[in-house]
């Protein structure tokens, strides 16, 4: 099992771009797929992007074409480029391993118009 921390977030203007990353504990990294989340204040968690250990990704619609999900396997890290953000943005963004269902502690985006 992992562990997960995740950093990055910040305050940013609308159009800005903030870089999340999610750095995680255990030697099995790179065979896990890892998941990035988000929970906007009264709305529940929605999975954002997710990356297979091999590589090919998912995105949600709401974020297609300005966020892309990366991982460097011998950094055991997973990261979040976030481009053109927008004040809907504004979350507590959590990286998650869906196969021990890890989560970390969240990091707060917020974006101001």
């Amino acid at each position: 099992q992992v562990q997960l921390v995740e950093s990055g977030g910040g305050l940013v203007q609308a159009g800005g771009s903030l870089r999340l990353s999610c750095a995680a504990s255990g030697s099995t990294f790179s065979t896990y797929p890892m998941e990035w989340h988000r929970q906007a204040p009264g709305k529940q968690r929605e999975l954002v992007a997710s990356i297979s250990y091999g590589g090919p990704t998912n995105y949600a619609d709401s974020v297609k074409g300005r966020f892309t999900i990366s991982r460097d396997n011998a950094k055991n890290t997973v990261y979040l480029q976030m481009n053109s953000l927008k004040p809907e943005d504004t979350a507590v963004y959590y990286c998650k391993e869906p196969i021990w269902d890890t989560w970390g502690q969240g990091t707060q985006v917020t974006v101001s118009s």
